[in-house]
């Protein structure tokens, strides 16, 4: 994949957050998801890691790191600066409220592979290529700075699970049937001389009303924050307000996806923690395990937002935005509404 070709959009000041403080950028993100996969109400404890100073149950305040982040910074990529994404972060009151136009700060495609009209779940055989349908989005999201950990999971919604760094959402890894995984499903159509990917190297593809989404681990997101050897940093925040990091332990060690709970979680040092956090971490593979499937801390339902109607895409590569790839309301599904959707209950409740 190449950069992509189109003008950089205007350069917009980016500024670190501090407590109280808006950055200075506005536009939000819609924060919808591709499905989510069956309820989970299982209990499962985190290991506590020998040598750290808290445990899983042991909420630790983010607001002090969090204050140091900054969201959808420039970048430049073989040359070509990315510069379109507009993000804000304030942090008051024990929440962090973020807010970004949803673009990408790294290269996407040209063209990516998208199902034709009424496709739920695309293949070369029912799909065609488009050019990139991603487009600004307008929602922001607010999540807990001291976030609870919960025994009691709750399942990924048919929203967003999270926003990363780069100022675009994280899905988990399904697509419509709940089943699907979308990384593993990965296939590239042609047209001519054009050819177009259902997922990009990114790890990521632009869904309904173009919000540009990941589903799971993206080198053009790690790279912003990561050195080849050493351990993770934040990458970004889930829903229910504990951070999300790449697939790298605090000594640079490989974690492995056999390692972390069944919802991607792990009680460990971080770079940023050194104390221990309970975190999510999106390690390198493609199967169920790439991305969130649920959440083991207290998740605030209101903060999910309406996914747009299923589209099709029709017409000719080079149309304009429509239903991105993979994308549209799992079949019965309330609009907006993911299978175990509602408040965890906090420990012991």
């Amino acid at each position: 994949m190449t950069p992509e070709t189109r003008p950089p959009a205007p350069r917009a000041a980016l500024f670190g957050v501090s407590a109280g403080v808006a950055v200075a950028l506005a536009t939000a993100l819609v924060l919808t998801a591709c499905s989510a996969p069956p309820s989970s109400t299982s209990s499962s404890p985190s290991s506590t890691s020998a040598g750290l100073s808290g445990d899983v149950t042991t909420p630790v305040d983010t607001s002090t790191v969090l204050a140091q982040l900054t969201w959808g910074a420039a970048q430049t990529v073989n040359g070509v600066t990315f510069d379109g994404t507009e993000a804000s972060a304030t942090i008051a009151d024990g929440t962090i409220t973020i807010t970004s136009n949803g673009i990408p700060n790294h290269e996407r495609d040209d063209y990516y592979a998208a199902g034709t009209a009424g496709v739920n779940l695309p293949n070369e055989s029912n799909s065609q290529l488009v050019t990139d349908p991603t487009a600004e989005q307008n929602d922001s999201f607010s999540m807990p700075t001291l976030p609870v950990y919960s025994e009691t999971t709750t399942a990924a919604p048919l929203g967003s699970i999270g926003i990363m760094i780069s100022g675009s959402v994280i899905f988990n890894p399904y697509e419509a049937d709940n089943k699907t995984v979308a990384m593993s499903s990965n296939f590239t159509i042609s047209d001519g001389d054009k050819t177009g990917s259902f997922i990009d190297h990114c790890s990521g593809h632009p869904g309904p009303n173009g919000e540009y989404h990941y589903h799971g681990n993206s080198e053009c997101v790690t790279r912003q924050v990561d050195t080849t050897g050493e351990g993770s940093h934040i990458i970004g925040l889930a829903l229910d307000g504990f951070p999300i990091y790449g697939a790298y332990d605090i000594d640079g060690i490989e974690v492995k996806a056999a390692q972390l709970d069944e919802c991607n979680g792990i009680f460990s040092a971080t770079p940023e923690f050194p104390s221990g956090i309970y975190h999510y971490v999106l390690p390198l593979t493609t199967d169920a395990t790439s991305s969130i499937r649920c959440f083991h801390g207290v998740v605030d339902a209101t903060q999910i937002q309406r996914m747009p109607p299923m589209q099709g895409q029709n017409g000719n590569p080079g149309q304009g935005p429509g239903q991105g790839p993979g994308q549209g309301q799992a079949p019965g599904q309330p609009p907006g509404q993911g299978p175990g959707m509602q408040p965890a209950p906090k420990p012991g409740g």
